[in-house]
């Protein structure tokens, strides 16, 4: 696969809908060519101290952030046509639909590739686990700033890349 879009969200709190952040990387013929994040107005509106603990994202950060369908009006042309990628596709994708039904808008089926479970295939017992950084690491790219939806989103790019 050449052609993709490695998408990862950040959540505000145990609802999948409460995206707070995005990013996202175009690949095109095996290479990075385009990027994306944005901070994210969650709905519902209030953060869990475990997600903000993970990501950092705080109230203040969001508060004038626009909200889902404002972002992703910005997105979906970038991704047209383009297969979504993203490390435990289960989340981001349950992230996305849920989102979508909040705001009651139209969810073209995406089709999504795991990068997750490609390097459970992949790398097998070899790794100690298949954590975004390990899998990233084993596939020749350091992850700074994990869980940076733009960082994790670049990560699992190279992944992607790399073995699918």
């Amino acid at each position: 696969m050449t052609d993709f879009a490695a998408i990862d969200f950040e959540t505000a709190n145990e609802q999948p809908s409460s995206v707070c952040s995005v990013g996202v990387v175009i690949v095109r013929e095996g290479r990075i060519m385009n990027s994306f994040y944005s901070l994210i107005h969650p709905e519902p509106e209030y953060y869990q101290w475990f997600c903000r603990r993970v990501h950092g994202i705080r109230p203040e950060d969001t508060e004038d952030a626009p909200a889902f369908p404002a972002v992703w009006a910005r997105i979906e042309p970038m991704i047209e046509g383009l297969p979504l990628v993203a490390h435990n596709a289960r989340f981001d994708e349950g992230c996305l639909k849920a989102v979508h039904r909040v705001y009651r808008m139209d969810y073209p089926d995406y089709v999504f590739y795991d990068t997750l479970a490609a390097a459970r295939k992949r790398f097998g017992r070899s790794l100690p686990n298949h954590q975004l950084q390990t899998v990233a690491a084993a596939c020749g790219y350091v992850l700074n700033n994990h869980h940076h939806a733009l960082a994790d989103a670049e990560a699992c790019a190279q992944i992607a890349i790399s073995i699918l």
